[in-house]
Order: C-alpha cells, then sequence, then structure tokens
C-alpha cells in the first residue's frame, strides 16, 4: 500500500487504477472495523452453553454461541459496546469491550443459573375451563396457581418461568402432546406391527437445549425415534429402481441381554443439488410479539440466509409473514436475486398478536399461484408455534394442510424460542403437511437442516412410506417397538393408500429398532395369551419356517397415488451387540439413553457407562461433529 501511494503521481493505465482503488477500499473497510469473539459458559460446571444469545446492545446485531460455546462478531465499527449474553435458566451477563481498528477483541461470559427456576406441569383438558397447578417455592413450600383458558386433550403445559401471581402473564409455556410408550405384544394376539416412518428431528435438537440448560429433558419432550433418526447412518445406497434400500440386523439386547433387539434402516437415494427438480418456496415467518426475543426472529433470519445461499437461478421464493393480520413481504424472486430476498429478510421486526391461520392462508395462496409442474413446491413455517387469532384450531388447520398437500403444495416447519414453544401444534401440522419438523437452537442447527441437509430436508423422493412387520410365532413371544407412538397404524391401514404416513426425503435414512422377547424366555414383560372359547386357540402353529420375522414396506412415488410393495424376509441369527455394524451400535446406544432420559418402564438394566461405550466405540466418521456432541450430552446427564 504504501508503494502504492508514492507512485501516485505517476500515470496509470484504467486496469491498474482500478486494482490500486479497490484494494484502498478494502484496505479502509477493514481499518474501520474490529472482531469481537469470544466464549459463554456456565458458571458453575464450565460447560458451554451452546444456542446462548449474544447481542450487542442498543442494535440488531448479534449472533447465537456454538458447539463450545464461542461466538464471533465480525465488522463492527470501531468504539466502545456493551455486550449482552443471555441463556435461558442462567442470569444476563453484560461486558464493556472497545473495538479498535482491525484488532480482535476477547469478551468471555460465565453465566450464572438463576435462583428460583421451577418447573410446574399442568395437565389439562379441553373441556377444562382452568388449571390448579403446584409449584414448588425452595424445597417444601408449595402455592397454587389458577391459569385461566383451554388446552387440547393430552397435552402438557411446562412452566419454566417466574413467580405468577394474581394478572401477572410473565411466565412461559411450552406444549407437549404425552407420550404413552409401545407395550410388548403378545405375537400369538398380535402377529403384526404397523407404523409410518418418521424423519423427523425436532425433539433431538429440543432436548439438547434442555440438557444444555443443566437439567434433565421432560419426558414428553422426548420421542426416541426422533433422537434415533437425527443422525444419518450412511447406509448401502439402493441399487434398483426404489428410491431406497432396506437394511435388516438382530442382536442380543444391550439393555435385556434376554431380549433381542431388532435393527432396520432405510436409505433414501441420494441426488446431486444441481439435479434436483426446481423449488417454489414460501417462507411464511411468525413476526409476532412472541417472537421478539434474539433466539427467535433474528436467529430465524440468519437460518433463512443460510437457505437463501443455497439457491440456485430456477428456484423462487415469496416471504409472507403473519402477526395481527398477515402480508406479502416479498413476491416470488428468483433465487438468482439473492440481494433482494436477504434484504426482505432483514426488514422483519417482531410486534403484534398471533394470526397464524390467515397467514397459512396467504402462503398457500401464494404458493399456488407460483406452482411449478414436476417441482418442489412447497411453505416452510418458521414460527414458535403460539397461534391465538383467526384459524387457530388444530382441526380447522389440519383440514386446511390436508387439503393442500393434495394440490401438491407440501408443508415443513422450523421452530424457534423457549420458554412457550408449542411442540404438539408443529408437530401436528407438518406430518399433516408431508414434511419435516425442526427445532432451530441455534445457527449450527440452522446449518444441518438447511445447509448439510439441503436435499432431504427439501425435496421429498417418497411419500406414504408405511412398513409393516410380520412375526413369526415360533420364534417370537413378544414384541415392542421403540418410539414411534405418534406414527402407529391400524394393521388394514398398510394396504390403504388413502391413509397418510411419512415422507421420505434425499439422502435420508430412517432408523428403526424393535426389541424383541424371544420364544421359551421368561420375562416380567410378557403377557400370555388369552385362552379363548369359541375358537382354536392361537398357540399352536405348523409353520417350520426357520424366518424371524417378514419386513413390508409400502410407498408411493411423490406424484404418483397408487402404492409399491417391498417384502424382505429376516432369518432368526442373532449375533452379539459388538458383532454388529457401527450404525447399529451407535442406534442402540441413542436408544438407550432415550430410555433413561424418560425413566421408561422398559428400561431393564440400562445404565449410562454402557450408553456411553456404545457410543464412544462407535462414533465413526463425524465431519460435523454431530456424534461427538451427543457424546458430551450423555456425560453432562450423567454427572447431573
Amino acid at each position: 500500500m504504501t508503494y502504492l501511494l508514492k507512485n501516485f503521481n505517476k500515470p496509470f493505465n484504467k486496469p491498474t487504477l482500478a486494482l490500486i482503488l479497490s484494494i484502498i477500499i478494502a484496505y479502509s473497510s477493514f481499518a474501520s472495523t474490529g472482531v469481537i469473539i469470544g466464549k459463554v459458559t456456565d458458571a458453575a460446571s464450565g460447560y458451554p452453553l451452546i444456542g446462548a444469545s449474544i447481542i450487542i446492545e442498543g442494535t440488531k446485531t448479534g449472533t447465537t454461541a456454538d458447539l463450545d460455546g464461542s461466538y464471533e462478531l465480525t465488522n463492527i465499527p470501531v468504539g466502545s459496546y456493551k455486550i449482552k449474553a443471555s441463556y435461558i435458566g442462567h442470569k444476563d451477563s453484560i461486558v464493556q469491550v472497545t473495538v479498535e481498528e482491525g484488532k480482535t477483541v476477547k469478551a468471555n461470559f460465565k453465566l450464572d443459573g438463576a435462583e428460583g427456576l421451577n418447573e410446574i406441569v399442568v395437565l389439562g383438558s379441553r373441556r377444562a375451563k382452568a388449571f390448579s397447578v403446584s409449584r414448588v417455592f425452595g424445597k417444601k413450600k408449595r402455592r397454587n396457581i389458577n391459569i385461566k383458558g383451554n388446552r387440547s386433550d393430552a397435552t402438557a403445559y411446562y412452566i419454566d418461568g417466574a413467580q405468577v401471581r394474581g394478572k401477572n402473564k410473565d411466565f412461559n409455556t411450552e406444549g407437549y402432546d404425552e407420550i404413552k410408550e409401545n407395550p410388548f405384544f403378545n405375537v400369538t394376539n398380535e402377529p403384526l406391527s404397523t407404523f409410518s416412518i418418521d424423519v423427523d428431528a425436532a425433539s433431538y435438537a429440543n432436548v439438547r437445549r434442555m440438557i444444555n440448560q443443566g437439567k434433565k429433558p421432560i419426558a414428553s419432550a422426548v420421542r426416541i425415534e426422533e433422537m434415533i433418526n437425527y443422525f444419518n447412518y450412511n447406509y448401502p445406497e439402493p441399487e434398483n429402481t426404489d428410491p431406497f434400500s432396506v437394511i435388516t440386523e438382530l442382536a442380543q439386547c444391550p439393555w435385556n441381554d434376554k431380549h433381542q433387539l431388532m435393527h432396520i434402516g432405510l436409505q433414501g437415494k441420494k441426488i446431486d443439488a444441481s439435479n434436483l427438480p426446481p423449488s417454489n418456496l414460501v417462507f411464511l415467518i411468525d413476526v409476532s410479539g412472541s417472537m421478539n426475543d434474539y433466539s427467535k426472529l433474528p436467529l430465524l433470519v440468519e437460518s433463512f440466509k443460510l437457505l437463501v445461499n443455497k439457491l440456485r437461478p430456477q428456484d423462487k421464493v415469496a416471504i409472507v409473514v403473519y402477526a395481527g393480520s398477515s402480508g406479502l413481504v416479498l413476491p416470488s424472486t428468483l433465487g438468482s436475486d439473492k440481494e433482494t430476498i436477504v434484504q426482505a429478510l432483514e426488514s422483519l421486526n417482531a410486534g403484534g398478536s398471533t394470526a397464524g391461520g390467515a397467514g397459512i392462508v396467504l402462503a398457500y395462496k401464494v404458493a399456488r399461484e407460483n406452482y411449478i409442474e414436476d417441482g418442489n413446491n412447497r411453505v416452510i413455517l418458521a414460527t414458535d408455534g403460539d397461534f391465538n387469532i383467526g384459524v387457530s384450531s388444530d382441526g380447522e388447520l389440519v383440514k386446511l394442510i390436508e387439503q393442500k398437500r393434495e394440490e401438491g403444495v407440501f408443508l415443513s416447519v422450523l421452530g424457534f424460542g423457549m420458554g412457550n414453544y408449542q411442540d404438539a401444534k408443529m408437530q401436528k401440522l407438518a406430518n399433516k403437511g408431508n414434511g419435516n419438523h425442526y427445532y432451530i437452537d441455534g445457527i449450527m442447527e440452522a446449518k444441518k437442516v438447511l445447509v448439510n441437509e439441503f436435499g432431504g430436508t427439501l425435496f421429498t423422493i417418497a411419500k406414504d412410506v408405511k412398513l409393516q412387520l410380520e412375526f413369526n410365532p415360533t420364534k417370537v413371544a413378544a414384541y415392542r417397538l421403540i418410539g414411534y407412538e405418534n406414527r402407529m397404524l391400524e394393521n388394514q391401514d398398510f394396504k390403504d393408500d388413502n391413509k397418510d404416513a411419512g415422507e421420505l426425503g434425499a439422502g435420508h435414512t430412517v432408523t428403526a429398532l424393535y426389541e424383541i422377547i424371544p420364544v421359551g424366555v421368561e420375562s416380567d414383560y410378557l403377557v400370555k395369551a388369552e385362552k379363548l372359547k369359541y375358537q382354536k386357540n392361537k398357540d399352536k402353529t405348523t409353520t417350520t419356517s426357520t424366518e424371524l420375522l417378514t419386513v413390508k414396506l409400502r410407498y408411493k412415488k411423490p406424484d404418483e397415488n397408487k402404492s409399491q410393495l417391498i417384502e424382505i424376509p429376516v432369518e432368526a441369527n442373532s449375533f452379539t451387540i459388538e458383532n454388529t455394524s457401527k450404525a447399529f451400535q451407535f442406534a442402540a446406544g441413542v436408544a438407550q439413553f432415550g430410555l433413561l432420559l424418560r425413566n421408561s418402564t422398559y428400561k431393564h438394566k440400562a445404565e449410562y457407562e454402557n450408553t456411553i461405550s456404545l457410543i464412544q466405540n462407535n462414533l465413526g466418521d463425524d465431519p460435523y461433529g454431530y456424534r461427538a456432541e451427543f457424546l458430551s450430552l450423555i456425560k453432562k446427564v450423567k454427572n447431573m
């Protein structure tokens, strides 16, 4: 730079002059800004607070802490600032920093746990007009709190906020459907087990958030199948015309050595991003007052910007928002015009009530107006799930979404925030919309969902995928599907092509585990079949088959309405868990951790040391560190 300035009085040709000017501009831009870095940890344990909010007070500039609690704020103009770090269940902390030209300043935070944060569980029914709950203050004192209003059936609301008195509304609710674990079924009475696949992963990210807050997750938030399916297992790719491959394995059950564990894995066909069909996307964004928190709207905007960077010229995006009313912020815009899309996202502000139903209606209208034949037509709803104005009942929303699904417009749901997160409602909407439900607890999770797994998140390769297992009564006394409680189907639904089921995205894997009680094994979980009076008892069979069971699958291609059938017999050859694939052992470790978190009736001898061993010995290829992060979560819970 000094040489250039000394010789600036000499004549230059135009290309040389342009180069000099660009260097001067770049240098001056760098010199007038600096960088702030740091780390956010829990003061008591020293654990990183993943997803903690860091913001420059008085501005919209902020970020979230990544997997090791670290953060970085770049291109910050020189000057003095107050930096605030926040994390649920902890006291905010503010640090004063001075940014100098071209330099990096460090601001670390150690957040103390907030006192008096207790959990309240509210269980209610649709007919209830009010809820009376008990809150623990200190160790023994209790105080009753009445919360007015109607809540849906079988929903638990978890309050984790300040003391509630009289008209004080400064408390938060999170809504989860109650999970009744699948029991063991006697094969004599119930030889068939039928369920829909599930590749949602919201539960894992939500559970991770709770653990990183320093508490064990509530049981209703732990959906074991979503924890298992958070991870990609890289099963063998399909070799025929089917959109996915199927693998099976059988081994001794890690938490009950008298039982067996059946492993079923599906691998969706991987498609290069350049070969994916064009997308017609509508971002449906909640900008209501409840989104006015850094872990909500600001994180949402940064997350969508990651997706915008992945768009191709043939893709297009529209943006619809809703608060007290709904509106079109950005008409359908080509993916090549990224600057316009980003500017529209950055212009959003939170405020007002939540007319979610009206927003969904408008979003579907915009999607239909810009429909792409043989393309990916999808509404992406981003919200904390708190709809309270307009078309807001679950029944009305589900009916609308089912209708639009049949018209070829699918719905995916991204959940944000904590405190009032409505998991139950968002899970239901995504299931009915032929899409997936994800929970975004930080920018790293947004990158996983919208960048690393871009194809699988947005592009469906098989829809209405159902599994049905038929067990051989000479080999199997009883069985239990681990997880998938909200995906169970009636046996007759398997052949019914009008029955909705889950979707499989490009490159996605699906994993299911069955715990099996072999014939001749005594078990506390085994209930003998009832003797029948008017028909022959079913406990006598003449089959001589060596097969343990048969796995049947039905699926439809995305643009077809008639299902195709795959049948795979499984031999009764069991191994020790150590002699199975790394994928099987890792999935078994995740399942065992889920049983422990739920304090499951069926956890038997499950324990953390064995879980850690299963995970630690089978980390395999872990390019993004997801499996290593999971191992750290297990250790945190073990030490709680």
